[in-house]
């Protein structure tokens, strides 16, 4: 599948577009605001669970923040090999929290999962021709399940920031908590409203700002520790150990590798189809070696896996700020944050409620985008609704029941725990199985697509004459005269369906 190319050799890409240096920061820097409880999450996460000091767990985020930066630089500017150049913030993938924790507290340490990541990012380099040759099978069908899906995914996400973010918090759920939620996600609505263009394509940072200096005016945020600590710090390169080649964790690490792929591959395709530019399978496979040199080299700096932020794929959607070079400047911030430790406390001083009520919007949008693509999927004769049906409807079931694969193999609950790679699959699967391999297929419309549109059978009609028409239910010829309708024997019987009127003619 490739989106439609707005962009060609008659005129330049829509993702070129340079809006200036002021724009771009303001932009990025709405970006960076998004994604960032995201992007430390893993570190704290991670740090936690290997039992590292504070400090220490301060250098893993700045790490992150600094390859994530990087790494988001060579996804949207790009090199000869590298890189897809769209508007993707690359950053710590989510994906890879159990494994890497799984490892840790098995006696395998920062080292093995560090080698971990490099052997299974260096395999999943290799691999990377035959993912970017899948594109044909993403059609909208496809893609449009999978970016409905990514918004569906995400609103636990941010059910739980607008909640306060720690379910161990005693404020977690609280009103206070609730409320300023909610009065960031009423800022956004009122500034896109009222605001003209560049208001509204700056309401979700706006409205971060506002609910922030809400929060300081209740007493719910402390900017008393924003000068403690170092101010430039860079980060040590292999500060926690050399890294650990094992055989056993490089192959657990591999299926998370397997579905960064996945998920990166729709999160590619989606930006593509959002923004109206073309994405080939030489443009993904760009995209993903970028994804996988990246996870390979973030080990040495103390990060792990990178991919695609989704939630960042929302705010083009919302905002329409369709440049590449507003995301690299987004790039330049965190790379920034990641040299200059003060500037990422000021960031963290956003109380996760507010990142909560700007994440309604922002994961909405994704899944609204989604719904917009697959509104043009033909569904008429065809299988289609109940790919798409069948395909969401299996991307819930770890977000419906997150413990609905505790029983299963490792591997396969690695892989189908995320409903972004859950969706994929079965889409995928299923749109080969009924639209590509056509042997076996009904020449009849499913039951379960024969409610979207009524049809009626040529031989139905094939007895009407020239000027037959209808009217208040009942058949009339040419000079007026009531025609008798019978019911075929074989038939079901049943309540008669109403009769519209028709033009005159067949």
């Amino acid at each position: 599948m490739s989106t439609k190319p707005q962009g060609s050799a008659a005129g330049p890409r829509p993702e070129d577009e340079n809006l200036g240096i002021a724009a771009n920061i303001a932009y990025g820097f709405q970006h960076v605001l998004t994604m960032y409880g995201g992007i430390i999450a893993v570190p704290l996460i991670v740090g936690q669970a290997a039992g590292l000091p504070s400090a220490e767990i301060g250098m893993l985020i700045a790490a992150s923040l600094f390859v994530g930066g990087a790494a988001t630089l060579l996804q949207t500017l790009g090199i000869r090999f590298f890189g897809c150049q769209l508007p993707l913030v690359q950053g710590v993938s989510f994906a890879s929290v159990a494994t890497i924790v799984a490892i840790v507290t098995s006696g395998g340490g920062l080292p093995s999962v560090f080698g971990a990541v490099i052997g299974a990012a260096l395999i999943g380099l290799l691999i990377t021709p035959v993912f970017s040759k899948i594109i044909k099978f993403f059609p909208p069908l496809v893609t449009g399940a999978v970016i409905t899906t990514i918004g569906l995914t995400l609103m636990p996400v941010a059910a739980r920031w607008a909640m306060g973010g720690n379910s161990k918090a005693e404020d977690f759920g609280s009103m206070t908590n609730i409320g300023l939620a909610g009065a960031t996600l009423a800022i956004v609505l009122l500034l896109s409203k009222l605001g003209n263009a560049a208001i509204s394509r700056l309401s979700i940072l706006l409205a971060m700002v506002f609910g922030t200096l809400l929060a300081w005016s209740m007493g719910l945020v402390d900017f008393s520790r924003v000068l403690e600590g170092p101010i430039f710090a860079f980060p040590t390169p292999f500060h926690f150990g050399m890294p650990v080649f094992e055989l056993a964790a490089i192959i657990s690490m591999l299926i998370v590798v397997l579905v960064i792929l996945v998920e990166t591959s729709a999160d590619i395709l989606a930006v593509g189809d959002i923004i109206d530019t073309k994405v080939d399978s030489r443009r993904l496979g760009d995209g993903l070696r970028a994804d996988m040199i990246s996870s390979a080299i973030a080990p040495m700096f103390g990060s792990f896996t990178q991919s695609a932020f989704a939630q960042n794929v929302g705010l083009v959607a919302v905002t329409g700020v369709k440049s590449r070079y507003v995301v690299a400047a987004a790039g330049v911030i965190l790379v920034t944050l990641g040299l200059m430790p003060i500037m990422g406390r000021v960031i963290a001083t956003v109380p996760t409620a507010v990142l909560g009520g700007a994440g309604i919007v922002l994961f909405g949008t994704v899944a609204a985008s989604g719904i917009r693509t697959l509104a043009k999927v033909n569904y008429t004769n065809n299988m289609n609704l109940i790919i798409v049906a069948t395909s969401i409807g299996f991307g819930m079931l770890p977000i419906a029941a997150p413990s609905f694969y505790h029983h299963f193999p490792d591997w396969f609950a690695t892989i189908f725990h995320s409903g972004i790679s859950s969706t994929a699959i079965m889409a995928i699967l299923l749109n080969l199985l009924f639209n590509h391999l056509s042997w076996g297929n009904s020449d009849r419309q499913s039951v379960f697509a024969a409610g979207t549109e009524r049809t009626i059978r040529q031989e139905d009609i094939a007895c009407l004459n020239d000027g037959d028409y209808f009217m208040d239910g009942k058949l009339f010829d040419a000079e007026g005269n009531e025609v008798t309708i019978e019911v075929c024997k074989g038939r079901s019987s049943g309540k008669q369906p109403e009769l519209k009127p028709l033009a005159h003619g067949h």
